[in-house]
């Protein structure tokens, strides 16, 4: 990241900075804000719909591909974010990967805690195999609560014996919503995206009173094996940068294909900011590689 890319995302974050005590409502339109700011390249098709009963919206580059699919879970926290907030990013997913995007907006806490979006996340993958896309042809992946989310329907799909997807991308996921990792407490003043206690309020309004370490709120502690391959991307900055670490560890003691990379000097889903950063173009163009060798 350059100096000048490093001020321009930084500048950003200044000039649209949270209120000290924003209501939901107000987070929620300041973080669906970003399809303002960050528009969506010319050629790139964006339609409303609902997979498996669940709503969203299909984003397809040119000559996106019409046998296969990518179902994107946003982040958020679980509490904010929608597939308005992440459109840009379904985008460049879309163009770097070939594949059509379909951004699930699944339900939000606290108005719907925890099982709901895993159940949502599974409904829409059900759905896209029910329109007749053969598993091998399916990606999932998602970004912080949508990565870690994306993680928890891959444990829920084994546990109700669905097939597979052929592979899955977790950005900057969040996988312990107990705060167990240590970089939780020694990157809380390094990472711009994450601060105070945000995680553990957004926490508290998803798991509505249930265990933090239940294996479909933390992946971390679920049983991982027959998990497709993954790709996991964290920034050394963020405070997330162990639960990406710790699972990948864990999951390759239980036999799953793990390529993790930590991005140095990035802070938490850089990728959103790719307009402006180059570090941010190039984890989407190694995103869509991933996609491009695993998917048939």
């Amino acid at each position: 990241m350059s100096i000048a890319e490093r001020q321009a995302v930084l500048a950003f974050l200044a000039a649209n900075p949270s209120e000290d005590n924003p209501s939901l409502e107000a987070q929620r339109a300041r973080l669906d804000s970003l399809a303002d700011y960050f528009a969506v390249p010319d050629g790139v098709e964006v339609e409303l719909a609902a997979v498996g009963g669940v709503p969203g919206e299909w984003v397809r580059a040119k000559r996106a591909r019409n046998d296969a699919a990518l179902l994107y879970l946003h982040g958020g926290g679980y509490v904010v974010g929608s597939s308005k907030s992440h459109r840009h990013l379904a985008a460049a997913l879309s163009e770097a990967s070939g594949l059509p995007v379909f951004a699930a907006d699944y339900r939000l806490a606290p108005e719907n805690p925890f099982p709901a979006a895993v159940e949502d996340a599974v409904a829409a993958y059900k759905g896209l195999l029910d329109s007749g896309l053969a598993p091998a042809h399916l990606a999932i992946a998602g970004d912080s609560a949508g990565g870690g989310l994306t993680l928890a329907a891959l444990v829920a799909l084994r546990e109700q014996g669905l097939p597979m997807p052929a592979c899955a991308v977790g950005l900057s996921a969040w996988t312990d919503l107990s705060a167990s990792n240590p970089s939780h407490r020694t990157r809380l003043d390094r990472d711009p995206m994450i601060r105070g206690d945000g995680l553990h309020v957004m926490a508290a309004h998803y798991l509505g009173g249930a265990d933090a370490r239940m294996p479909l709120a933390s992946p971390l502690f679920a049983d991982l094996t027959g998990l497709p391959p993954l790709l996991l991307q964290v920034g050394s900055e963020e405070v997330l940068h162990d639960d990406t670490m710790v699972f990948k560890a864990r999951a390759e003691e239980m036999g799953v294909e793990v390529s993790a990379e930590s991005w140095g000097g990035m802070m938490h889903v850089w990728h959103v900011f790719h307009p402006m950063l180059s570090e941010g173009r190039a984890a989407i163009a190694r995103i869509g590689q991933f996609l491009k060798v695993h998917i048939a």
